[in-house]
C-alpha cells in the first residue's frame, strides 16, 4: 500500500509531473492554477529539475519549447487570460512537433471573467485556439486521482506522438481535495522515454519518419545532432519549403500520425450505460454532478447512463456516433453555453434527440437540478 493522502487537484499535477519524468516548469501564476506553479516550484529542486517564473504566459510557453528541445520533459499552467496569451508558442509547438505539456484550470471568461469560479469555457480553444490547421491532444480528469493519473498520461502522449498534449482542468477539479493513495517512491514508475535517432548525427533528419509511425526520432540541442526549428512550413531537414507539396505532406504527416492511432489516443469511461436507454454525456468537473444525478434517475426507474468523455480532442466520434444505435436520446451537461454539444449533435447525424442542459452561472449544477433535465429529456420514462 502506498501514502494514503488528502490531496487537492493541482497538487495531484504536480505528482504526476514529477513522477512522469518532468523536470522543467516555466511559468507565471495565474488563479485557479497557482497551486501548480508553486508545487513544482517546491518540488523540482528536490528531484534535481528547475523551475522559472517568468515575466509572461507567453515567455513561460517559449522556455518549456526551449527545455524540450534539450531533451527535459517540460509542463506549463495557467488559466483563462493566460492560456491565451500561450497560443503563439502552442502553435509553434505543434509546427515543430515539440513535446510539451500545457495545463489550463478553465475558471470563467471571456477576459478576467470570474477568477474562482467554475467553468469549462476553453474546450473549444484548447482545439482552435492557436490559428492555423494544427494537430493536438486534450484530456479531461474528473477526480483528484485521475488527476495524478492522466498527468502521466499526458506527458507519456506528448513524448510518444511528439505534440503538445493540454490537460484540460476547471476551477472545481483544481481546487477541490480528494483521497488519493500515491505510490511510497515514484521509482518503479515508467518514465515515458522519448524516442532519439539511431543514425550518425550526419545522417539525421528531424523530420523524417524513420519506421512508419509517422513520428520522427527527436535529437536533443548539444549532444552532436544538428538540426532547424521553424514555424515555417518545412520539409524532412527542419528548413522552410513552402511548395505546395512540400505543404500537403506536412501537413498530412501531422494529422495522421494522430489520427492513424485513435484506438490509442482516445479514452472514455461508460457509467451504467449497459442497459440505458438514455445517455448524459458529461466531462471534466461537470461530470461529477452527472454520477449523482444518473444514480438518482435511475433509483426512480429512468434507464440512464453516463458517457464520459476523457479525451476532448481528437473527438471520440466513432464512439458517439455508436450511441445513437443504443440510446433514444442524449443529454449534453457541460458548464459553458454548449461547445461540446455541437460536437455530439454533429456526430449522431439527426438520428436521435440531443438536448443541451448548460450552466454558465459562476456555479457548477447541483445533481437534483441535473435529475430535473434527465426527467425533461426522457419524459419522465420508467422502466
Amino acid at each position: 500500500m502506498g501514502k494514503v493522502l488528502l490531496m487537492q487537484g493541482n497538487s495531484a499535477v504536480v505528482e504526476g509531473a514529477i513522477s512522469a519524468g518532468v523536470r522543467f516548469y516555466g511559468g507565471y501564476p495565474i488563479t485557479p492554477s497557482t497551486e501548480i506553479a508553486e508545487g513544482m516550484a517546491k518540488r523540482l529542486p528536490e528531484v534535481g529539475g528547475k523551475f522559472m517564473q517568468t515575466e509572461d504566459e507567453l515567455a513561460g510557453m517559449g522556455a518549456v519549447i526551449g527545455a524540450s528541445l534539450a531533451g527535459v520533459k517540460g509542463m506549463t499552467a495557467t488559466s483563462g487570460p493566460g492560456f491565451s496569451l500561450k497560443q503563439e508558442m502552442l502553435g509553434l509547438a505543434c509546427s515543430a512537433e515539440i513535446p510539451c505539456v500545457v495545463v489550463d484550470v478553465q475558471r470563467v471568461g471571456p477576459a478576467t471573467g470570474q477568477p474562482t469560479s467554475p467553468s469549462q469555457g476553453d474546450v473549444m480553444q484548447t482545439r482552435w485556439g492557436t490559428h492555423g490547421d494544427h494537430w493536438v491532444i486534450v484530456v479531461s480528469p474528473t477526480s483528484v486521482p485521475e488527476c495524478f493519473d492522466l498527468t502521466r498520461r499526458a506527458v507519456e502522449l506528448s513524448e510518444t506522438y511528439r505534440c503538445p498534449v493540454i490537460l484540460l482542468m476547471d476551477e472545481i477539479v483544481g481546487h477541490m481535495r480528494e483521497r488519493i493513495e500515491l505510490p511510497e517512491s515514484y521509482d518503479d514508475l515508467p518514465k515515458f522515454p522519448r524516442k532519439v535517432p539511431s543514425c550518425a548525427p550526419e545522417d539525421y533528419l528531424a523530420y523524417r519518419d524513420v519506421d512508419g509511425t509517422k513520428v520522427p526520432p527527436m535529437a536533443p540541442f548539444g549532444n552532436g545532432y544538428r538540426w532547424h526549428v521553424s514555424g515555417l512550413v518545412h520539409d524532412e531537414t527542419g528548413f522552410p519549403k513552402g511548395t505546395p507539396s512540400a505543404t500537403r505532406t506536412s501537413q498530412d504527416r501531422l494529422r495522421t500520425k494522430l489520427t492513424d492511432h485513435l484506438d490509442d489516443i482516445i479514452m472514455t469511461e461508460s457509467y451504467r450505460m449497459e442497459d440505458a436507454e438514455y445517455a448524459v454525456i458529461s466531462y471534466g468537473g461537470a461530470a461529477r454532478t452527472a454520477y449523482d444525478a444518473v444514480d438518482a434517475a435511475r433509483e426512480q426507474g429512468i434507464k440512464v447512463g453516463l458517457f464520459r468523455p476523457v479525451t476532448i480532442w481528437p473527438f471520440a466520434e466513432k464512439e458517439i456516433a455508436g450511441l445513437s444505435s443504443k440510446v433514444k436520446g442524449i443529454l449534453v451537461h457541460e458548464l459553458n453555453c454548449g461547445q461540446y454539444f455541437l460536437e455530439v449533435e454533429r456526430a449522431v447525424h439527426g438520428k436521435i434527440p440531443v438536448t443541451l442542459y448548460a450552466k454558465y452561472d459562476n456555479e457548477s449544477a447541483s445533481p437534483e437540478e441535473m435529475l430535473e433535465e434527465i426527467k425533461k429529456m426522457t419524459g419522465g420514462a420508467q422502466a
